[in-house]
């Protein structure tokens, strides 16, 4: 846990970007559930997934959680979990390797 925190202090910019990738996601994972249930114009399912692919994976597994959204849908519950799996490995890797 110590070597993470090393890495994000010195690589400050890795970490602003997924808290602001996650927040971005969380929000907009929300704001389409509030479309939903209101009948409105929806955010496309690309752009949901494609938010998780590049760093969202926590919010959009945390709205999907809290609001019940999306969970039904395969290519979400599958996809959005996989890419945290992914993303965890990642770091897991440049910690080892830096």
């Amino acid at each position: 846990m110590e070597e993470l925190i090393l890495f994000f202090k010195s690589n400050n910019i890795i970490l602003y970007y997924l808290i602001a990738i996650n927040i971005i996601a969380f929000i907009v994972f929300i704001i389409d559930k509030i479309k939903a249930m209101n009948d409105k114009y929806r955010i496309s399912e690309l752009t949901l997934i494609m938010l998780c692919f590049v760093g969202g994976s926590i919010g959009g597994l945390l709205a999907m959680l809290i609001c019940r959204h999306k969970i039904r849908k395969p290519k979400f519950f599958i996809l959005v979990p996989l890419f945290l799996l992914i993303q965890i490995a990642s770091v897991v890797y440049l910690l080892i390797k830096y």
